[in-house]
Parts: structure tokens; sequence; C-alpha cells
């Protein structure tokens, strides 16, 4: 333990530089421009897999963006641990808001500030420090393979194919992932459910060009207008989704499994406090946490039309259009979900417009049973570097690719997560505490000890 401690201790600025290093590339997977990067980062990462100690490493093409790939293969004999995570990070708008450069990081009040901080540059390379950590220290108990994929922010969508084509290669006993929080820093947590997800873009129709409002408005269908209603229309007074068949498929949790999920530390006040708002909003009938963990929900995650530029231009708008993200719970399938929101919305669009909805991406939400070796060895892991048990909880985000690894690789990914509600992931000013970050490492270099000895 003191090894693991003092190793981390004497290399904490250079595990910094090297992380800021990945960082400061732009990797915004959903935008064109930024192609190149997902190269740099790519690469990037295969120079810190082999300083760290793998055997090989190599940047394999997909049909959109690069996967690196590295391994370390110490005895077949072994279990062998496949470690994911992603190198492209979330798109940095609004850019005003943020108070630092978003990838210039830099550290103040403990934290890392920029973006891919915690999601998922900061997690990810835990995993190559922990790495490095055992390879130097000649205690690395088991095989390593890491799979850092450059497509997670919009869907993974030609990992499933790579998994396919890369079968063997792949081949694991586990899968371990840092992309998941905890509940507070003196809370350590494991994630044991991710809800999936279904993803759509709408787009509204009216006139054949922009119209004078003053001129047409009130005798011309404006599609702003009406796209706003229908989706007011998609919830109910109670935040109950009025898409048909929706609710379907929804395993309903016990009371039992509620009351348990009840007793994990919240504190309403401070939820509120911390976003700035007098009160929550969901699905009635259910509490907070139950809403983001074992509930589904639907929310607007962009819209727009007309004109937003500066100043006023009386227009009526030929089209608007608004991207909607459905969270899904275990047994929903995102197909079936993405399929119904078509239909309904097709069918509650009135006829003085025309309505195209695409569905973008998606992927089912995934179960982590917690009486698996490697649920066991993560308790032991996080109960040696932090003094006390994880609290098992469920997450609201979604990871649609770790489903996919079951479907394709058979095998049960474990969700080791270190980040926490106030790091800002997906918004301006994403930071991760450098506490958690070292603590992390230093906790998943005891999972791999625990798995090990378990598994023998």
């Amino acid at each position: 333990m003191e090894q693991v401690k003092n190793y981390i201790e004497k290399n904490k600025k250079r595990f910094l530089d090297e992380l800021f290093g990945l960082i400061r590339i732009p990797s915004i997977s959903s935008e064109s421009e930024h192609k190149p990067d997902m190269y740099k980062a790519a690469e990037y990462w295969k120079k810190a897999m082999i300083e760290a100690g793998v055997d090989k490493a190599e940047v394999f093409e997909t049909k959109g963006n690069p996967v690196t790939y590295g391994e370390k293969i110490i005895d077949p004999k072994l279990p062998t641990v496949l470690v994911y995570g992603h190198m492209d990070v979330m798109p940095v708008d609004p850019l005003e808001l943020w108070e630092t450069k978003p990838f210039e990081p830099v550290v103040k009040d403990g934290k890392i500030w920029a973006r891919g901080a915690d999601d998922d540059k900061g997690q990810a390379f835990m995993h190559a420090k922990a790495f490095e950590l055992m390879v130097k220290n000649n205690i690395l108990p088991c095989n390593v393979k890491f799979m850092i994929e450059g497509e997670e922010e919009i869907g993974s969508v030609n990992l499933g194919d790579f998994c396919k084509e890369h079968k063997e290669m792949l081949k694991s006993d586990i899968i371990l992932v840092s992309d998941t929080g905890m509940i507070a820093q003196d809370v350590p947590s494991i994630t044991t459910g991710l809800r999936g997800l279904s993803f759509m873009e709408v787009e509204v129709t009216g006139p054949n060009k922009d119209l004078h409002s003053g001129i047409f408005g009130g005798a011309v269908a404006n599609p702003a207008n009406i796209l706003c209603k229908m989706i007011a229309s998609l919830t109910d007074e109670n935040n109950h989704i009025t898409i048909p068949n929706f609710y379907d498929d929804v395993l309903i949790v016990s009371d039992e499994d509620r009351k348990k999920m009840s007793k994990a530390p919240f504190s309403l006040d401070e939820y509120k406090k911390a976003l700035d708002i007098d009160e929550v909003c969901g699905e009635k009938g259910y509490s907070t946490i139950e809403r983001t963990g074992i509930r589904p929900s639907l929310d607007v995650n962009g819209i727009w039309g007309g004109y937003t530029g500066e100043g006023a231009k009386t227009v009526l708008p030929a089209k608007a259009y608004a991207k909607i993200s459905m969270r899904l719970v275990p047994n929903q399938s995102n197909e079936k979900i993405s399929q119904l929101f078509e239909k309904h919305f097709m069918k509650i669009a009135p006829k003085n417009v025309k309505v195209k909805v695409t569905a973008l991406h998606g992927g089912q939400a995934y179960v982590s049973p917690t009486d698996m070796v490697a649920y066991k060895a993560a308790e032991k892991a996080y109960a040696e570097a932090f003094g006390k048990d994880a609290i098992p909880t469920r997450s609201g985000g979604s990871i649609p690719i770790i489903s996919t690894f079951e479907k394709i690789l058979g095998v049960k990914s474990i969700l080791m997560g270190f980040g926490l509600e106030s790091d800002a992931i997906h918004s301006p000013n994403e930071n991760y505490p450098l506490f958690n970050f070292y603590k992390g490492i230093e906790t998943i270099t005891y999972f791999y000890k625990h798995y090990t000895e378990l598994m023998k």
C-alpha cells in the first residue's frame, strides 16, 4: 500500500503534465473540423501506453474516428482486464460562459479546469498511470489490454463493428471502465446500472421561406410555435411521458430495492443550492435519485429556428428544429423507443406543417451484477483506498457501448467512476478534483490485486 502511495506522490506533477498534454488536443468528435485532432489524440494515447509499459500499441482505423489499442500479456493463464475509455470530448459552446480557456487546463481550488478534465480524459488517464505504477514496480498481477475510442460522445457508432472484427484480440475476463461518478469525495460508490439512450432530431417546416411576422403572423402556421406545442405535449402535468406504449417494457423496481436506494447520502437542499434552483422537477411519485436512476426521462437538448442573432428581426421562420433525448431503463429497447417516438411525433403534427424525425444514435441500458467477482474486487479496492465501503448506485447517464460489449464480446463491465456531480461534464467550466484523479489511480491499482486474487 505504501509502495503505491509513494509512487503516486513522487510522480504527481509528471502525471498531471502528461494529462494536460492530452487535454490540450481539442478532440471534439461531433465537429468535422476536429477530425485531425482525433488522430493526434489517438497517437498521444499510443505514446502514453508505450511509455507506461505495454508490449505493443497500435492506432486502428474505423469508418469514423480511430481506436487506440495496447496490451501487456504477462501470462496467458492469468486473468485479462480490458480497460475501456474514450479520447473524444463534447463541444465547448457556449464559449463565453467559460471562466478559463477550455483546452488550456489550469489548476485552481484543487481542481483541473478544462474540457475533458473529467469526461473522459482525466478518468481514462488514471488507468494509464495505474498500469504504469504496477509495471514499474513489478506488481502487475494479470494481463491488461487498453481500448480507447474516439466516438463515445457521438454514440460509439463504429466501435461495435471494431469489436466484431477484433473479437479475438479483445478477448478478456472483465472490462474496466471509469466514465461514471461517485456520490462524494468521502462517499465512494460503484455504479451498478446505466440508463439507455434514444437521441432524436426533429424538423418542422411551414412556409417555403421565412416570412414577415407582421404581414403573415396569425395567418400562416409558425413552425417554432408549433414545435414548442408538440414538445410540450410529450409529457403531462405529472411529468409522465405521453408517447403511447413508452412504458410497456419498463422494469418496475421493488419497494425493497427502492428502500435500499434511499439510504444513499443525499441532501435535496444541497442539490437545489448547487444548481441554484428553488424546486426540483420530475415524474410524480419518485424521488430525485429514483428519477435519474430507475426511471426513464425525456428532455430537449437544443431548440432553434428563425432569427437568433443580436437585435430584432421580425421574422416568421420557415423551419424550426429540436434535439430530444430519452434516457431509458433496463429492458427498454432504444430502437423500439425511437420508432415509438417517430410514430407519435408524426401523428400529433398538425396538417399546416411538415415534420421530419431522425434517430441520431442510442444504446441499451446496462446492469452490473453485484455478485460477480469484479464487483467484489472493486468493493475491496475502494475499502482499501478510502477506508470505507463503497455504496452501489445507478447512474442517470448512458454509455451505450457498454451493453454492446456484452452482446458482442460476451464480457461484463465493472464501472469504477471517480467523477463528481459538481464536475460540470458536458457544460462550460468542466473540472475534476486533483484528489479524485490521484485517489482513482490508487484505487484502480488495488482493483487489479484483489481481482486477480479472487479469480484464483
